[in-house]
């Protein structure tokens, strides 16, 4: 498996695990409390391997970061009815430039 698509699962995972964080609602809730705890192992495990692999840890962690932060803001948005401004989505611009800012950084 491509180190990359291993993030990718990696992002899901953490983003996964993230969102089931909410809805332990503070771990009351067995079910969502077992899917933190198996995403985030799963998360660490497969970011792990991609270090293993190759990747840089400096690529490898902005993507991560970024891709959580956007992807957990955008279902906080979606599902949970959070608040959307333009304060919210400048953020988001600027974390992803900072993620191609770093890649490009990374490249020479």
């Amino acid at each position: 498996m491509g180190a990359y698509l291993l993030l990718a699962f990696a992002i899901a995972a953490e983003v996964t695990a993230t969102v089931s964080l909410k809805l332990s609602e503070g771990f009351s809730k067995v079910g969502p409390s077992i899917v933190v705890v198996a995403g985030y192992a799963f998360a660490f495990v497969a970011l792990a391997y991609v270090l293993k692999a190759g990747v840089p840890v400096s690529i490898a962690y902005a993507i991560w970061a970024a891709a959580g932060v956007a992807l957990v803001a955008a279902v906080g948005i979606v599902f949970f009815k959070e608040p959307v401004n333009l304060s919210v989505i400048a953020g988001l611009v600027l974390v992803i430039g900072g993620v191609v800012l770093i890649e490009a950084g990374g490249a020479h």
